[in-house]
């Protein structure tokens, strides 16, 4: 769909009073999609594919139950456009999440960055027009998911290519009591980069030996770089980040392990392995038991995209 900046989609409803069960059910739709409210049963969205296909689908629903409702597209005059690019303005909660974080900042606690994470979530996925409030609050808040969590902060520099052939029967190290990047990137060693890998467990990464290829920690060979998780900085150093499907978990991995763009199947995952992590008995058992979720959605990824 071609898309002009100044071209917006309302959706124009009418309910009968007595439904309420549906009323609900389009005010949360509404909600969730981040519509901007010109008056009631008057929503507005700018227009693009996927948003004239949910009002279309809202409209649908609406006249299923006995309500009316049409999809209108408007052509903005510049006192229009002003006005309803200051409806989707989400930079006041943005300024309220980022006052937040910096007050955890003093006392940082995992509990605390997860509440924190789902809310900018939320106010993400209704900001139609992203734009530098949403990038300080998402880097304040990689900073406090960073602390709160050990997880290492990011390094700067440019990321070598380097030969697998080289690295093959290492001992690797990472953090012991694996989650996200460091499950994720175990399974990746062993899956595309060293098939011999042996792993060890730290409890501290400054006891990491010198022998050992060290993973997702401070100092550590292979960690976070700029934006990249360690999975994400692995996957270029080997010259696996052109992989279609590797690069659909690596957002996945990213998603989970410091946010940014929201990724469907993400919370299921993360169900998963979380129900996976509280029940095995050492990391070795963890490891053998989320490679095969890995692998499944490996497999899976690659038979979406065929040609790849």
């Amino acid at each position: 769909m071609n898309q002009n900046p100044n071209d917006w989609l309302t959706l124009v409803s009418t309910l009968p009073a007595r439904n309420t069960a549906t009323r609900m059910r389009l005010w949360r739709a509404i909600k969730t999609l981040g519509c901007a409210t010109l008056r009631d049963g008057v929503y507005l969205l700018p227009l693009n594919t996927q948003t004239d296909e949910a009002l279309r689908a809202l409209a649908g629903e609406v006249r299923s139950e006995s309500g009316s409702a049409e999809v209108l597209r408007i052509v903005a005059d510049p006192a229009q456009q002003t006005a309803f690019l200051a409806l989707f303005d989400r930079s006041e909660d943005y300024g309220h999440l980022l006052a937040a974080i910096r007050a955890a900042l003093n006392n940082p606690d995992p509990k605390a960055a997860h509440a924190l994470r789902r809310e900018f979530n939320a106010i993400a996925a209704t900001d139609h027009f992203p734009g530098a409030a949403r990038q300080q609050v998402e880097a304040a808040l990689a900073e406090l998911t960073a602390i709160a969590s050990g997880e290492p902060r990011p390094g700067h520099g440019a990321i070598r290519r380097l030969a697998s052939a080289d690295f093959q029967g290492r001992t690797w190290a990472t953090r012991k009591h694996l989650w996200m990047d460091r499950m994720a990137s175990a399974w990746l060693i062993r899956r595309f980069i060293d098939r011999k890998a042996k792993f060890l467990w730290l409890d501290s990464p400054k006891k990491c030996p010198k022998t050992a290829l060290g993973f997702d920690f401070d100092g550590a060979a292979f960690t976070h770089v700029g934006q990249r998780v360690s999975f994400e900085v692995l996957a270029a150093s080997f010259g696996l980040d052109a992989d279609a499907a590797l690069a659909r978990i690596a957002a996945i991995v990213h998603c989970l392990d410091v946010g940014g763009a929201p990724v469907a199947e993400a919370a299921g995952i993360e169900a998963v392995l979380a129900g996976l992590r509280s029940s095995a008995p050492n990391d070795d058992k963890l490891l053998v038991e989320a490679s095969r979720v890995f692998d499944s959605l490996y497999h899976n990824y690659q038979q979406e995209n065929p040609n790849e």
